[in-house]
């Protein structure tokens, strides 16, 4: 049976052949990324997209800053020039000599104009084609409050200043007009050369020295990078520098925080596979040790064989090399399994709710035929509703085997092998027992005879001692106990008997409708 698991079948081959295909072609390999670039690129790109950012805020606050005292400057121009303006018998006056305009106007770089206009926007000095303000759309403006404004003065743009003043003080005798608003305008304005001089000494001032710090920041962070990933650097030197048979644990101290997760999983990786290892080297040492006996006897049997002229004599060796063959196969079929419980593969049969008394029914039926061979009475007992557990049915059948062969092999000839399945409800157990007639096992022994390839002195039965070791492995992939106690039903002293008692968790019943359904 062992064999038969093995042995790949037709549909199998082709499968593993394409597998194999698809794992060499170049064509599938996935693309290999490096952290180093990709912690790289989310740096520099969010830095590489502030940086235009930054220089279009910076250039709007340098407009502003250099705005700021060019506008008290011409505030303070209009505030001057509307002090010179009064209201003389109804009629606005001017009272700005030459001089006065000439310094009003004297400026290296910009242009100055200025603007007086009567209640009526008459012009009353200054120059008369500067723009009238356009008429306020809610409130009018306050008397005295200066307010701003871009505006075009003969094809140039200029910055302006205006305000509106009261030609008639509140309380004045004016004479009969008293009544009436009367309002003069004065408006200063000047070109923007010197405000766009200093907005551009501020950009310079600003934006020059980061053509300089970009690159500098570029480096340094470069450099910061490679220092931060270098203890990856470094594990891998040392990785690398162990021997092959090397699978001690990496030392974790000298990596940083967050490289210690990696680590740990590595060293856990690193003990399950030196695990493996030792397994199979014991695996491999074991199955040397036990084939040489029967390997021995088979070629003993063949030189004597060969060395017989007796037919009866010849037949006889053949005999004894037939049975030590099937020795030697049934001690391989079971180290193969043994190999297959202790390391079960990823591909391995998943658990799957199993209704035990059927699964067992099904293999004692195979055993029928052995049992009366050897003169066994072997019977089988069930509950009268289902058993319901979740298990591995080839590795639990394996199990079954195993307790099924060591019963007929260690019970007497007359002798009977009951194999019986239990439930507790109560406790949610399913208990599967195989009880024999046979020699029984000394409570001293039963702890011992779980390990591997180990006999009780004195037991002159055939076998290999791996079959116990099977069912316990077996067993523990199960979550299941296997206990061992005298035959209840056996009173001979002689023959104690045995009842093996392998108690696995209970599931619903409605479980195993759900999981059909």
């Amino acid at each position: 049976m062992a064999a038969s698991q093995h042995a790949p079948t037709a549909d199998q081959a082709p499968a593993s052949q394409a597998l194999d295909g698809e794992l060499d072609d170049p064509a599938e390999e996935p693309i290999r990324r490096s952290l180093f670039g990709e912690i790289l690129d989310w740096m520099l790109v969010p830095l590489l997209l502030l940086w235009p950012l930054s220089i279009g805020v910076t250039y709007l606050a340098a407009k502003s800053i250099a705005n700021e005292p060019f506008d008290r400057a011409l505030e303070d121009r209009v505030m001057v020039l509307a002090q010179q303006v009064k209201e003389i018998k109804g009629k606005p006056l001017v009272r700005l000599p030459d001089a006065a305009q000439q310094v009003l106007r004297a400026d290296d770089i910009d242009n100055v104009y200025f603007r007086i206009s009567g209640p009526d926007d008459e012009w009353l000095a200054g120059d008369p084609d500067l723009p009238l303000p356009p008429p306020a759309p809610d409130a009018p403006v306050q008397p005295w409050s200066v307010q701003f404004r871009y505006d075009y003065m003969r094809a140039a743009e200029v910055r302006v200043a205006w305000l509106y003043l009261n030609l008639r003080p509140p309380g004045a005798d004016n004479g009969p007009l008293e009544n009436e608003p009367r309002r003069a305008l004065v408006q200063v304005s000047e070109t923007l050369d010197k405000r766009a001089q200093l907005s551009n000494q501020i950009i310079k001032g600003v934006i020059l020295p980061e053509f300089v710090i970009l690159p500098i920041a570029l480096a340094l962070v470069w450099f910061a990078l490679s220092r931060g990933l270098s203890p990856l650097a470094e594990l891998q030197r040392r990785i690398r520098a162990r021997r092959p048979d090397d699978l001690s644990p990496i030392e974790s101290g000298q990596v940083p925080e967050e490289i210690s997760p990696l680590v740990r999983s590595l060293n856990e990786m690193l003990e399950r596979l030196s695990q493996t290892i030792q397994l199979q080297k014991r695996f491999i040492a074991d199955a040397a040790h036990q084939m040489k006996t029967p390997l021995a006897g088979m070629r003993m049997q063949s030189e004597l064989a060969l060395r017989q002229t007796s037919q009866e004599e010849i037949h006889r060796s053949l005999e004894q090399l037939s049975k030590s063959s099937q020795s030697a196969t049934r001690l391989v079929n079971q180290l193969l399994a043994l190999a297959r419980a202790e390391n079960p593969s990823p591909q391995a049969q998943p658990m799957v709710l199993t209704e035990l008394s059927e699964l067992s029914r099904g293999v004692v039926q195979e055993w029928v035929q052995v049992s009366l061979a050897q003169g066994i009475d072997l019977g089988f007992e069930q509950p009268g509703h289902a058993v319901i557990v979740a298990a591995n049915p080839i590795m639990l059948r394996e199990l079954l085997n195993n307790l099924i062969d060591n019963a007929l092999r260690y019970s007497a000839a007359a002798g009977s092998v009951t194999v019986r399945v239990r439930s507790d409800d109560e406790a949610r157990r399913a208990m599967l027992e195989i009880e024999d007639t046979g020699v029984g096992i000394p409570a001293a022994e039963r702890s011992h005879v779980f390990e591997r390839f180990y006999r009780i002195l004195g037991s002159n039965t055939e076998g290999s001692g791996l079959g116990l070791a099977i069912v316990r492995e077996i067993a523990q992939q199960h979550q299941a106990e296997v206990d061992i106690f005298s035959n209840p039903h056996c009173h001979d002293p002689k023959f104690p008997g045995c009842l093996v008692r392998v108690t696995l968790p209970l599931q619903q019943a409605a479980t195993l409708l759900e999981d059909i359904g």
